[in-house]
């Protein structure tokens, strides 16, 4: 298994956990021990950095089940402390599970975009679709200008492209 900080050094990697827990995460991440349990409390002493970014950081990780609890409670006190272990062995089902969501809105886009014929007004950039255009005679209901066809064509083989590489990574 590999550790966190070399998964890190991976720009891909290093993106997706930028995009999930920003800077601060990337940052605990980084710092993070590479064996055993550790307490919020212990984890932002150890790395430094605010208790309430840490305690934020390994709950959006664990939501994405790339961190784990474990709860041990005080006998004396009562209280709950909440061990936590990073799971870098889930990334990459992780990154797949986002990948078939974003797949699905990109196949939906393009969907969209074949089924539709589109206007666009050349003052102030509105979009309209064949539909949306008749009831206003193809000019912009804001500007009064007419429209002019908008060929999204470029747009389409953008998003197949984008779904023949997702493709290839989910393959």
């Amino acid at each position: 298994m590999e550790r966190v900080e070399e998964l890190l050094q991976i720009p891909a990697i290093y993106e997706f956990f930028l995009r999930l827990v920003g800077e601060e995460g990337i940052q605990l991440l980084s710092r993070f021990p590479d064996v055993g349990e550790h307490s919020d409390e212990a984890l932002a002493e150890i790395t430094e950095i605010n208790l309430n970014s840490v305690r934020h950081t390994l709950y959006t990780l664990y939501e994405g089940r790339l961190a784990e609890y474990r709860r041990v409670k005080d006998n004396d006190t009562g209280w709950l402390t909440y061990l936590w272990h990073l799971r870098p062995d889930n990334l990459d089902a992780v990154i797949a599970e986002e990948l078939l969501t974003v797949k699905e809105k990109l196949v939906a886009r393009e969907r969209y975009e074949n089924e539709n014929d589109f206007y666009l007004c050349k003052t102030c950039g509105a979009m309209f679709t064949f539909n949306d255009a008749i009831p206003h005679e193809f000019s912009c209901p804001t500007c009064a200008i007419p429209l002019s066809h908008f060929d999204n064509e470029m747009l389409v083989i953008a998003l197949r492209r984008r779904l023949e590489a997702i493709n290839e990574s989910l393959g």
